[in-house]
């Protein structure tokens, strides 16, 4: 709760401002009972026309004084709040877009999103909730408090024995409901991950018929939230109910004993009708302060959960002082590096060393599994290495600041992502200054011309959200041609062919080295035919590597690879080639 109000600043003018006009609202308001007082003893009881229509204009303008505070409050508070939450959200979509992959994974997509929606939405509800009632029923409870003493006389005595009753109630009920307000959050972020996997597995479902399956797992999830929300719920419901109980008992206590009252001769009846409105409006203070407190456990429990994304510090950040580079222009060099990801149990790649120079191809192949992505991923600082370290331009990228490291790599990820607008604002990507030209070369050296030219928009033609709207193929030049876009000097495709067939791969690869100049390029590929002329190849085997060399020098020594090889372009076709190398 703390990290939240370090960073989101509540507005102290206009706080300043609300109090006054809530004071206001409240003087004016607790003013009428006693006017009512005056109205019945002075001018009904006597039959002085003059002091009843003095009092009822009176009476009118306070109304209309407190009416005109109240709603001049209400769009301070909700400035106060939405501005709040505005900022608030802002500090944690900032926050996330500053952490690595590692506290991405720790959180969770769909916790992040919750975080940032529901959490937020809670914290703003209690805190109009507190600036508006927590403010105004506090006030009016103390003027109440100071009038019914002086109006009241020996009926206040019984608010002595109602309150203190009234607020430990209160207060237990609210504590005990608080344990479940965490728990509750919680099981609302695992639905939100079922939710979530299940919209983006929907096909992988279907195609296994496992829409019941999901629907189990769902539904038991489901139960389990429900009977936390139904605890919660039962003991904040109870909250009601009790005050009300107290209020109804206390309003008889004090029209029992007023009446006693008036019937000796000691209280005027006018009194008893403004000490029961006092005493009315104090309890109805008290109600709606417990209102607000009943809201505060769940709010606390969301900002206890925002509060855990903005004091987690992100584990890959900027040094102080950037090294400059050397004149080589993306050289990509590792040195016996060892990388495991946050909670393994063993490293995914061990004693990983090689250097790429510009120009040079360096592709990566083995089984699936074996820690291929994991490498590239460490190029960019998605991740940090465990132990060794990662050179480009002759610099450890720890020591480059992110943004520049970043300027130098056109990135094409594992799963091709692809954002809601056009093909030309994604393109843009890679260089937001681009013009049709640049969409259409790159287009055309990705080989994504051939689907693109024919869309009606052409290059604004829309893209749903995730790319939904092109194949697998397509997903993947389009994002070829953003990282081309970008003109790096280091290209790192991450399995970035898969889905292409085997003319488009060929053709694409060829564009690629006739277009990239002295560019680096580190691919990783499932198919040896994708990574056959490549300057280098790196063969990976759990992890670890089990030979370096060329195509035709890893099909003499590296078993492994000559195996993979054996199995997409067939026994003889290898034996031939080893026979003429």
């Amino acid at each position: 709760m703390v990290a939240i109000f370090k960073r989101v600043k509540l507005s102290l003018k206009h706080i300043i401002m609300l109090v006054i006009f809530m004071l206001v609202a409240s003087v004016t308001q607790m003013l009428l009972p006693t006017l009512i007082s005056h109205m019945i003893d002075d001018g009904v009881s006597k039959g002085d026309e003059s002091v009843l229509i003095e009092l009822t204009i009176a009476m009118i303008i306070l109304t209309i004084i407190a009416c005109a505070t109240n709603i001049v409050g209400t769009n301070i508070s909700a400035r106060i709040t939405t501005e709040f939450s505005r900022d608030l959200r802002k500090e944690v979509f900032d926050k996330v877009q500053g952490f690595s992959a590692a506290e991405i994974d720790k959180f969770g997509t769909a916790s992040l999103i919750t975080r940032n929606t529901n959490d937020v939405t809670t914290i703003q509800t209690f805190l109009s909730m507190a600036l508006r009632l927590g403010l105004l029923a506090p006030m009016m409870a103390v003027v109440g408090l100071v009038l019914a003493s002086a109006t009241a006389g020996p009926t206040s005595s019984i608010l002595a024995v109602a309150i203190p009753i009234l607020l430990i109630v209160a207060t237990s009920l609210i504590v005990a409901a608080s344990r479940y307000s965490v728990k509750l959050r919680k099981k609302i972020d695992d639905i939100n991950q079922l939710f979530l996997e299940t919209l983006e597995g929907v096909r992988v479902i279907r195609a296994f018929n496992k829409q019941d399956t999901e629907i189990k797992r769902f539904a038991d999830t489901n139960e389990e939230t429900k009977g936390i929300s139904r605890k919660s719920v039962t003991i904040s419901g109870a909250l009601f109910p009790v005050v009300q109980m107290l209020f109804g008992l206390t309003t008889v206590g004090v029209m029992g004993v007023g009446s006693y009252f008036v019937i000796k001769g000691s209280m005027e009846v006018g009194e008893l009708v403004a000490s029961t409105q006092y005493i009315n409006i104090i309890l109805l203070s008290i109600i709606l302060m417990t209102f607000v407190v009943s809201l505060f456990p769940d709010a606390y429990a969301s900002m206890k959960r925002i509060g855990e994304v903005l004091e987690t510090e992100a584990s890959i950040v900027d040094d102080e002082e950037e090294e400059p580079a050397t004149t080589c222009k993306g050289t990509v060099e590792f040195r016996n590096v060892t990388f495991a990801y946050p909670g393994a149990e063993k490293p995914v790649i061990k004693g990983i060393s090689f250097v790429s120079k510009p120009g040079e191809t360096t592709a990566i192949i083995g089984r699936t599994g074996c820690g291929k992505s994991s490498i590239v991923k460490l190029i960019p600082r998605l991740y940090d290495t465990l132990f060794g370290d990662v050179y480009v331009d002759g610099v450890n990228v720890k020591d480059l600041k992110l943004e520049h490291l970043r300027e130098l790599i056109g990135y094409v990820p594992q799963k091709n992502v692809l954002f809601s607008g056009d093909i030309a604002s994604n393109l843009n990507f890679g260089d937001e200054n681009g013009s049709e030209a640049d969409w259409k070369e790159a287009c055309r050296i990705a080989c994504a011309d051939e689907f693109v030219d024919k869309k009606d928009g052409v290059y604004h033609s829309v893209v749903a959200q995730g790319g939904t709207n092109f194949s697998g193929g397509q997903r993947q030049r389009l994002a070829i041609a953003r990282a081309v876009m970008k003109k790096p000097e280091v290209y790192i495709f991450d399995d970035s062919f898969s889905a292409l067939d085997m003319k488009t791969d060929k053709i694409l690869r060829q564009n690629l080295k006739e277009s990239m100049g002295e560019a680096t390029m580190i691919l990783v590929a499932q198919r040896v035919n994708t990574i056959i002329d490549a300057t280098r190849i790196i063969v990976l085997d759990k992890g670890e590597p089990v030979g370096i060399g060329t195509h035709k020098e890893l099909l003499k020594s590296c078993d492994l690879y000559r195996e993979i090889a054996e199995i997409q372009l067939g026994k003889e076709v290898v034996e031939d080639e080893i026979r003429s190398a």
